[in-house]
C-alpha cells in the first residue's frame, strides 16, 4: 500500500507478506499511527491501495514500472497538521473519517482491530456507532460478538439508536443469545439500557414470542432499567396477546402512576391494548368505561372502536354493538371488512337474519367491498337456520343486487341448490363459478359428485373427478364415499375395489360411511368374507358399531352360520348403547333358533328391547 500525507509524515518501513498469492503491504508512518496492512483481495493478483490525505501534495510510493492495479482512495482532512500528533481523540476522530467512505470502511475496521492491541486507545461512542453500523451491514455476528466484549473493556456504548438496532437485527435474524449477551453489556448505561430493551421487547412481539417479551421485561425491572412508554406498550401487548387480562391493567395503572414525559405519544395505543385486552377477556363493559375515560381526557383512536365492537358482538349485546358502530360511522364511516363480518355472524346467531342484508347495504354505502366470506355467512346462516330454500333465495337476491360471489359463496349455494333438488340450477352456477376461475373447489366438486350419485349419471361424476384431478385438486373422502356408494350400487366390485386401493395409495383415511358402503356392497353380492374382513379391520381401528353397520353385519354372520361372532357382535352392541330395530332382532332371532341356541336367543330378548 502507498500512503501520500504531509512532510511530517515519512515512511518508516516497508513489509511485503505473500502467503497464498495474496500479498500485504505494511507502511508505518512515524506519527504514532497502527501500521497501515492492505486487505485480503477476493482476486489472485496483489493490490496496492493507493491512499492521498488532502494535505499532501504528492504521493510518497510510485510505482510506474510495476504491473500491480492499484486502488487509489482520497481520506481529506481539513487539517492534516494535527493527525502528527499522538493521541486517542486524533486515532477516533481518524478512524471515523474512515468509516464515513465506503471505500475505506474495510479499511477502517481493520484499524480498528489493530488500534486495540495499544494500550493508550480508547474508542469514543462515536467510533463504536461506526463499527456497529458497518458490522450491520456485513451481518457478521462473530465479529459483533467480539465488539460486544469491548463495551465490557471499554465501559463504552454507541447511542442508543444505534444499541437498538443492533438488537432489532439481532432478534430479527435469530440470533438471541447474541441479544442476550449485548443486553447483559447495554444493562451499564441507564439511557441507552431503556432503548435496547424497549427494542428487544419490540422485536420479540413481532416474532410472536410474547414469553420472550416477558422475560425482557422482567430482565429489565432486575437490573432496575426504568421502563419508558414505548416499553410499557410493547410488554401490555405481548401480555394482552398471552390472554392476562389482569397483568395488562396493573401495568397500565403502574403506568398512568408514573406521568412519564412521553407518555402522551403513546397513551392512544396503550388504551387500545388496555380495551382490546379487556374485551377478550370479556369485559366489554369495562373497556368501554376506559374509552370513555380516555375521551374526557381528549384522547382518541378511532381503531378502538373495532375493538369494542368485537367485545359486545362476542356477548351478543347487540344495541350496545349497533350503538357505537352508529357512534363511529358519525365520526367515519368504519372500513373494517372483519367489523361487518363478525355483526353478520352476531346477527345470524341471535337469529336476526333480515339484518345481515342491512349489514351488506350498510358496507356498500361505506365503499367497503363485500367479501365472499361475508355472502357465505349470509348464505350459511339462512340455510341453517331456514333452510335450503331460504338460502337459495337469499343468494339469488344478492347476485341480482350486483355483489360478486367468490369460491366459498359458489359452493353454499351449489350445496343448496343440490340438496332442494334443483340440478339444472346446481350445474349453472357450477359452470360459472369454473368460467371465473374457481376450479379447485373440493366442497363444489362434492356437491356436484353426490349431485351426479342421486340422479344416477354414474359417467358424469366419473368424469367430474378426472377433470378435478388434472387441475390438481385432491379428492377428499366425501367424494371417495359418493363413488363407492354409486358403484356399490351399480354392483361394479371392480371399480369398488379401483377405488378402495387409490384411497390407500393416497392415503385418504376411510371414515365409517366409506366402511358402510364398501361392506354392503360386497355383502349385497354375497362376498361375505370379504365383508367380515373389512369389518374387522373398520373395528381395529376404533369404529364404532351403529344400526346400519350392525344392519350388515348381522345379516353376514347370519348367513355364513358364524353364531359366535354374531353373539359377540350383538355384546359390542350392548356395551356401546346400540339397539336392535324389529329387523335387525328378526335376524339374528332365526340365526340362533335355526342353530338351535335357545339359550342366547334368550339372553337377547333380555337384553335388547325392540327399538
Amino acid at each position: 500500500m502507498a500512503i501520500s500525507c504531509s512532510a511530517d509524515w515519512s515512511l518508516a518501513c516497508t513489509k511485503c507478506y505473500s502467503y497464498r498469492r495474496t500479498h500485504l503491504h505494511s507502511f508505518i508512518p512515524t506519527c504514532h499511527f497502527p501500521s497501515f496492512y492492505s486487505l485480503s483481495s477476493s482476486n489472485s493478483y496483489p493490490r496496492f491501495y493507493h491512499a492521498n490525505f488532502s494535505a499532501s501534495p504528492t504521493p510518497i510510493l510510485e510505482e510506474a514500472s510495476s504491473n500491480t492495479p492499484i486502488t487509489h482512495v482520497d481520506v481529506h482532512f481539513a487539517d492534516a497538521q494535527q493527525y502528527s500528533k499522538p493521541g486517542t481523540e486524533n486515532l477516533n476522530e481518524f478512524l471515523c473519517r474512515l468509516f464515513e467512505d465506503p471505500k475505506t470502511e474495510k479499511l477502517a475496521f481493520d484499524y480498528y482491530q489493530r488500534m486495540k492491541e495499544r494500550p493508550e486507545f480508547r474508542p469514543k461512542r462515536s467510533t463504536l456507532k461506526h463499527v456497529i453500523r458497518y458490522l450491520l451491514r456485513l451481518k457478521n455476528w462473530d465479529f459483533i460478538l467480539s465488539v460486544s466484549e469491548d463495551f465490557k473493556i471499554y465501559h463504552v456504548l454507541p447511542d442508543g439508536d444505534t444499541c437498538s438496532r443492533l438488537i432489532s437485527l439481532c432478534i430479527k435474524m435469530r440470533k438471541f443469545k447474541l441479544a442476550e449477551t449485548l443486553l447483559d453489556a447495554f444493562s451499564s448505561d441507564v439511557e441507552v439500557a431503556v432503548f435496547a430493551f424497549g427494542s428487544a421487547m419490540k422485536s420479540y412481539n413481532k416474532l410472536h414470542m410474547f414469553r420472550s417479551t416477558v422475560l425482557v421485561f422482567e430482565r429489565m425491572k432486575s437490573n432496575s432499567v426504568a421502563v419508558n412508554s414505548r416499553g410499557y406498550l410493547h410488554i401490555m401487548e405481548a401480555y394482552s396477546r398471552l390472554d392476562e387480562c389482569e397483568k395488562v391493567v396493573q401495568l397500565f395503572h403502574e403506568f398512568e402512576s408514573r406521568k412519564l414525559r412521553d407518555s402522551k405519544k403513546y397513551l392512544a395505543q396503550i388504551y387500545g391494548v388496555l380495551c382490546e385486552s379487556l374485551g377478550k377477556s370479556g369485559k366489554a363493559f369495562e373497556a368501554l368505561e376506559y374509552f370513555r375515560e380516555m375521551n374526557k381526557k381528549g384522547i382518541y383512536e378511532y381503531s378502538i372502536y373495532s375493538s369494542l365492537i368485537f367485545s359486545f358482538i362476542s356477548l351478543h349485546k347487540v344495541d350496545v354493538a349497533e350503538e357505537l358502530l352508529r357512534e363511529a360511522n358519525s365520526i367515519s364511516k368504519i372500513r373494517d371488512p372483519e367489523v361487518y363480518l363478525k355483526l353478520v355472524i352476531m346477527y345470524v346467531e341471535v337469529g336476526l337474519l333480515e339484518k345481515t342484508l342491512e349489514v351488506v347495504k350498510e358496507m356498500k354505502d361505506a365503499d367497503v367491498k363485500v367479501s365472499d366470506c361475508v355472502l357465505c355467512a349470509i348464505i350459511n346462516g339462512f340455510s341453517k337456520r331456514r333452510g335450503f330454500l331460504a338460502a337459495a333465495k337469499v343468494y339469488e337476491q344478492l347476485i341480482s343486487q350486483g355483489y360478486e360471489p367468490g369460491q366459498v359463496t359458489y359452493a353454499s349455494a351449489i350445496n343448496a341448490y343440490c340438496r332442494l333438488g334443483q340440478y339444472n340450477k346446481a350445474e349453472k352456477v357450477f359452470a360459472e363459478m369454473e368460467q371465473k376461475g374457481f376450479d379447485k373447489c373440493v366442497v363444489a366438486y362434492s356437491s356436484m359428485i353426490v349431485m351426479y350419485g342421486k340422479t344416477g349419471r354414474l359417467r358424469n361424476a366419473m368424469k367430474l373427478v378426472a377433470k378435478m384431478k388434472e387441475r390438481g385438486c385432491k379428492p377428499n373422502v366425501w367424494i371417495y364415499n359418493s363413488l363407492i356408494d354409486m358403484h356399490g350400487r351399480a354392483k361394479n366390485l371392480r371399480q369398488l375395489e379401483k377405488l378402495w386401493k387409490e384411497m390407500k395409495r393416497r392415503k385418504i383415511a376411510p371414515d365409517k360411511v366409506t366402511y358402510t358402503s364398501i361392506i354392503g356392497a360386497y355383502s349385497k353380492e354375497s362376498e361375505f368374507e370379504t365383508c367380515i374382513q373389512l369389518f374387522n379391520e373398520y373395528r381395529v381401528n376404533g369404529g364404532v358399531i351403529d344400526k346400519a353397520m350392525a344392519g350388515i353385519m348381522v345379516g353376514v354372520y347370519s348367513k355364513v352360520g358364524q353364531v359366535d361372532e354374531l353373539v359377540k357382535l350383538l355384546q359390542d352392541m350392548k356395551m356401546e348403547g346400540t339397539r336392535l330395530d324389529q329387523r335387525l332382532y328378526q335376524s339374528a332371532w332365526n340365526a340362533f333358533s335355526e342353530a338351535g341356541l335357545q339359550l342366547q336367543a334368550k339372553w337377547m330378548k333380555e337384553s335388547f328391547p325392540i327399538a
